[in-house]
């Protein structure tokens, strides 16, 4: 399902994966659990002195179920709700793809690589975003992550999952494969751009995993450089059209200091949101799942709830 914020971004935003297993974790997400910091009493102020105020013990107007904030460095989870449960997460499954990308041995970002025909059938059979590829253009791994990351191309992730496999099977096992190394043992990835296939339950993760990812994927310059840029520019040559990518991020260029990371949506999953921004010398992570109903046609509200979250671990 192609969603409405690449109508005012000129491209679509790829949240095309879903959560679950054969029972759906929404199901299992029936009970929620909210944890959050417990401020101290106040004490009694002596007579002629004013009391402070207490400080926020959690951020106020959240509206996603399923979300977590987090200290960038450290990881430390400063506020979460429902951060354990297995959801749906669109196309933030593709910071696991570019991640394994990324971290393959002897990687050469320069690599030529042709576009599949594949990419057709698959981007109809589940009305994909993409990046406008067409098969047979030649283009570079890092072309093909700007095109995966910022407009969130479902025939980019498709293009790079083939070629990095090697084949898109091969690819899934090392998407998994690398989920268990990095400790995101609730986490499982049946395609590599987020797409519900073969269901809309059958890839999954939480809240505490994939800020996780995201801090892993951080650490590669690369990766942030990319998920930090808001538009990005392919000149025609004789091995492929021009291409411009909008990133498909809200955060960026309007909240002072955001830095990343990825949209998600699904029908199953609302509107995600993996996100990251630096003040000072703080970083901070979060995720929000499912802030706004399925088939929303806006990121406003989950960009609303980042912000929120930001706002509040920025005061603390």
């Amino acid at each position: 399902m192609r969603i409405a914020g690449r109508v005012a971004a000129g491209a679509v935003i790829a949240g095309m994966m879903v959560a679950g297993a054969a029972a759906a974790p929404a199901a299992r997400a029936a009970v929620t659990e909210a944890r959050t910091a417990t401020a101290a009493p106040a004490g009694t102020a002596p007579a002629g002195t004013a009391t402070p105020a207490k400080a926020a013990t959690a951020p106020s107007g959240v509206r996603s179920p399923w979300a977590e904030l987090a200290n960038a460095a450290t990881g430390a989870d400063l506020w979460s709700r429902s951060s354990v449960l297995e959801r749906p997460m669109g196309s933030i499954t593709k910071v696991m793809t570019a991640y394994v990308v990324l971290t393959t041995p002897g990687l050469n970002l320069n690599r030529v690589i042709t576009v599949p025909g594949g990419i057709v059938a698959y981007d109809e059979k589940y009305d994909a975003s993409t990046a406008g590829l067409i098969p047979g253009e030649k283009l570079t791994t890092l072309q093909l992550l700007y095109a995966m990351l910022l407009p969130s191309g479902c025939d980019a992730a498709y293009t790079l999952a083939g070629a990095y496999g090697p084949g898109l099977t091969g690819f899934i096992a090392k998407m998994n494969a690398t989920a268990r190394e990095l400790g995101l043992n609730k986490t499982h990835f049946t395609d590599f751009s987020g797409l519900p296939a073969p269901g809309e339950y059958s890839t999954y993760s939480t809240a505490h995993d994939l800020v996780n990812l995201g801090r892993a994927a951080m650490k590669s310059k690369t990766f942030a450089s990319i998920v930090a840029t808001q538009t990005y520019h392919v000149t025609a040559t004789a091995a492929h059209r021009a291409h411009t990518w909008h990133n498909l991020n809200p955060l960026l260029g309007t909240f002072p200091g955001a830095t990343g990371i990825k949209t998600g949506y699904t029908g199953a999953a609302g509107q995600c949101l993996l996100f990251e921004a630096k003040r000072g010398s703080i970083t901070l992570i979060g995720v929000v799942l499912g802030s706004s109903a399925a088939n929303s046609v806006t990121l406003s509200v989950a960009a609303a709830d980042a912000r929120a979250m930001l706002d509040w671990g920025f005061s603390r």
